[in-house]
This record gives C-alpha cells, sequence and structure tokens, in this order.
C-alpha cells in the first residue's frame, strides 16, 4: 500500500505511548534533508511503560518490521512507509503491538 517515506526524524510511538528512535545505517539517501529509513536500521522505543500481571514490566524495545516497501529501495535496502507492517517487541521477543507514525515528510511517496 502506497505511502510516505519515514526518515530518522519521523515521530512514531508504540502501541503504550513509548517514542521510537530510528538510528539509520546509511546517510546517502535522503528526504527533507534526512536519511531515509530502511530495513537496515534500527528502530528503538524508549519510555514504553507496559508491565504484564502482576506487574512484570515488559516495556517494547524494538520495531521488527514485516512488510516494507516493495518498490523503493535505498542502498538495496527496503525502505520503510508510513503503510508498512511492523510489530512493536519485548525485550524477550514478545510482541505488543503495531507501531503508528504520526509525523513523517509528505513528499515523497512509495509503495
Amino acid at each position: 500500500m502506497p505511502g510516505p517515506l519515514l526518515h530518522v526524524a519521523a515521530v512514531g510511538m508504540c502501541p503504550h505511548g513509548g517514542q521510537i528512535q530510528i538510528i539509520s545505517s546509511d546517510a546517502r539517501v535522503m528526504v527533507n534533508g534526512m536519511s531515509v529509513a530502511t530495513m537496515a536500521d534500527q528502530f528503538l522505543i524508549v519510555g514504553c511503560a507496559f508491565t504484564v500481571p502482576p506487574g512484570k514490566p515488559q516495556p517494547c524495545m524494538r520495531v521488527q518490521w514485516m512488510v516494507p516497501a516493495a518498490r523503493v529501495l535505498a542502498n538495496s535496502q527496503p525502505a520503510i512507509l508510513q503503510t508498512s507492517v511492523g510489530i512493536c517487541m519485548s525485550a524477550d521477543g514478545i510482541p505488543a503491538g503495531p507501531p503508528v507514525f504520526t509525523t513523517v515528510q509528505p513528499r515523497a511517496i512509495g509503495s
């Protein structure tokens, strides 16, 4: 499904309100002067306060992408779109829900 390309300054959250930080592995392909997010990048989550009963902290730690862009590559890696399918994962590898990106650049669209 088409959608705007994510870049390192895109604003995203896990389902529990933790902030997603994109750490780029490449600074060659840019949109709005910022690196495009790809499958090779790290999507770390900070500030997630999720706990499971009986009070065991189980915060989201990273985003694992399932379906990146099909037609857009940046340095031979599939780009990540706002509409890409991903799942937030805890440190124990437990899935916790999809990430939500609310602020992205609007000009470069991929599919």
